[in-house]
């Protein structure tokens, strides 16, 4: 068996490496074990602070019932790639001028590369009152591993009232996910013979159901099967657990409603490090060529994931697919090539509309239907059985095994074609 990488301290790492790459979540494990794929000499660092791996697709599926809570996390150290160099610690600063990053202990790294997959910063302050009530009063969310649980047992213990479900503006990782935490709770209410008595809500920031138009009818027909009440434009701004209302703002102004239970989807933003650094764009985000991932401005720099600037769906499908890109793009260019693997915009966001079937909803640029699979196996505008078991069985199996371990099956990049 390959030896587990051991975590490094901040200050006792390496002074310089041919790769650093900042995140051991989803997205630079993806793309540090694709790199040692395809070359092993690489002198790679990951820099992570956290001690925790998790599969957070998996907490969706715990808030509904179907996943223990421990299912979807395993410690850091068990998936980081063989042959990589752990630094246990917290990026602070970019100086790309000097090929350099700097930590929260002042130490630096250098770097011939750089790979910057920081994720997405969840803002709970963003909400008045949420940090004071989240994982009690009723106040749950399925986008944290410590509150999923909670989703759960809120579900199971309503009989009757009023249940909200809020989502706030984009970008958010997995646009999908605070309607499937709906749809499962609808389901179970449905189930159980108690929906009727249930006032269901799902506010929602934007103006539309879902962003590509033929999954509309589909998400339509389970919301009108439930007897759902959409909410459009609609924003949640405060929440008071212990008066158990939360405030909306509206087109009219402000409204305030009660509820019994309410799932919360933190609005969200770039990470602060990465905002307040050279590699941003205006928004706070890796500024990276959209097809490349290749940064605008610095060649040795590429980002991905959901602290990436690229304008698809922030999903874990999406890192799947770019994770080999960027390994290919970053040893084009680091021998002095052109980078040829192309990002065509690919996110998938599985919707489990009801407990079993799952609508597999696979795009990517300009909303473009892009299925991995012919319609006679799984049809994406369908609610299907077999996409629920690719969901719960098929697609942990092949993070866990294959993507982490930079096998990339149904995930080889495009290129384009030399001049």
């Amino acid at each position: 068996m390959p030896e587990t990488p051991a975590a490094i301290p901040e200050g006792a790492g390496p002074s310089r490496a041919d790769v650093v790459i900042v995140g051991g979540g989803s997205a630079g494990l993806a793309t540090a074990a694709s790199l040692r794929e395809r070359n092993r000499s690489l002198d790679i660092v990951v820099i992570e602070p956290r001690t925790e791996h998790d599969y957070q697709p998996g907490w969706t599926m715990v808030g509904g019932g179907v996943f223990d809570a421990k299912d979807p996390r395993r410690p850091e150290a068990s998936v980081m790639p063989a042959g990589v160099r752990w630094i246990k610690g917290a990026v602070a600063s970019f100086e790309p001028e000097r090929d350099t990053v700097t930590l929260e202990d002042g130490s630096t790294v250098g770097y011939r590369a750089l790979v910057v997959a920081p994720g997405i910063a969840l803002d709970w302050a963003g909400v008045d009152g949420l940090v004071e009530t989240l994982g009690r009063n009723g106040v749950t969310s399925n986008y944290s591993y410590e509150t999923a649980p909670y989703t759960w047992e809120l579900v199971q213990s309503l009989r009757g009232g009023t249940a909200l479900f809020s989502q706030p503006p984009m970008p958010i990782k997995c646009a999908g996910a605070p309607q499937k935490a709906m749809y499962l709770s609808c389901d179970h209410w449905q189930r159980q013979g108690v929906l009727k008595d249930i006032d269901v809500q799902f506010h929602n920031a934007g103006g539309v159901l879902f962003g590509v138009k033929e999954f509309v009818p589909p998400l339509m027909a389970y919301v009108d099967r439930y007897g759902i009440d959409l909410q459009f434009e609609s924003t949640l701004v405060a929440v008071d657990g212990s008066d158990r209302t939360a405030t909306f703002r509206e087109r009219g102004g402000e409204i305030t409603k009660s509820f019994h239970m309410i799932h919360v989807t933190p609005p969200q933003k770039a990470p602060a490090f990465v905002a307040h650094s050279p590699l941003a764009n205006e928004a706070g985000y890796v500024d990276v060529d959209q097809t490349t991932l290749q940064h605008i401005r610095y060649a040795n720099v590429f980002g991905l994931g959901d602290g990436g600037s690229t304008p698809n769906a922030k999903t874990m499908a999406a890192a799947r697919k770019q994770a080999p890109i960027v390994a290919e793009n970053l040893l084009s260019m680091l021998a002095g090539k052109t980078p040829m693997a192309l990002y065509d915009g690919y996110g998938s966001c599985p919707l489990t509309v009801e407990r079993g079937k799952i609508l597999l909803a696979e795009f990517g640029y300009g909303g473009k239907l892009l299925p991995s699979f012919p319609k006679w196996i799984i049809e994406g505008t369908r609610p299907q059985r077999l996409s629920w078991l690719l969901k719960s069985e098929g697609l942990p199996w092949i993070y866990w095994n294959g993507m982490l371990k930079g096998r990339e099956w149904m995930a080889h990049p495009e290129h384009r074609q030399a001049a």
